[in-house]
């Protein structure tokens, strides 16, 4: 899969639920975590299983404005508001840094209005920080991953992916 990813949580205050998500992240091959206005290092909680912050770049900033992303990533709100863009019709940035609200609350209006995109899993209610983060993950995965067709039924396969071909060497002038 081209490009990466990295997934944080604005004023976390359930460390267990940011483990489970770090570790969910890990699994999935984010490029790194991070927390906005709450640290998570210090409790590191027991459904992180796998220590992420200790495997992956794991960054703490302490306020929206010193939040510091890569060059040319895109930040993605998660949040169930009116004008986000349903999950399943979302495409992901090659580039891109997830965030979530807190499990009580939401993004703050200073997280969204930095976002670059708001989207939404159609669910009926709030669903948990770390199951979230897991689905838009999985989506990311499925949508940008080299996947075959899917299975029919249980006992069928399905297709294998299409093989990628590369073309040849091109040679890319220098501008000045």
């Amino acid at each position: 899969m081209r490009g990466y990813f990295g997934i944080g949580v604005e004023r976390l205050s359930k460390p267990v639920n940011a483990g489970n998500l770090f570790r969910s992240a890990q699994a999935f091959g984010a490029g790194f975590l991070f927390t906005v206005a709450g640290s998570y290092r210090h409790k590191q909680a027991p459904a992180d299983t796998s220590q992420s912050t200790n495997q992956l770049p794991y960054y703490e900033f302490d306020s929206v404005p010193n939040m510091l992303l890569p060059s040319r990533c895109q930040l993605v709100g998660i949040e169930l508001t009116d004008g986000a863009v349903d999950l399943p019709t979302f495409r992901h940035p090659v580039r891109a840094a997830y965030i979530l609200g807190p499990e009580r609350g939401s993004l703050s209006p200073e997280m969204l209005d930095r976002c670059d995109h708001v989207i939404k899993i159609p669910t009926t209610f709030c669903i948990n920080v770390a199951t979230a983060g897991a689905i838009v993950m999985y989506d990311r995965t499925v949508s940008l991953g080299r996947f075959g067709q899917r299975a029919t039924f249980s006992r069928n396969p399905g297709e294998a992916a299409v093989p990628h071909v590369r073309g040849g060497q091109k040679f890319r002038l220098k501008q000045d």
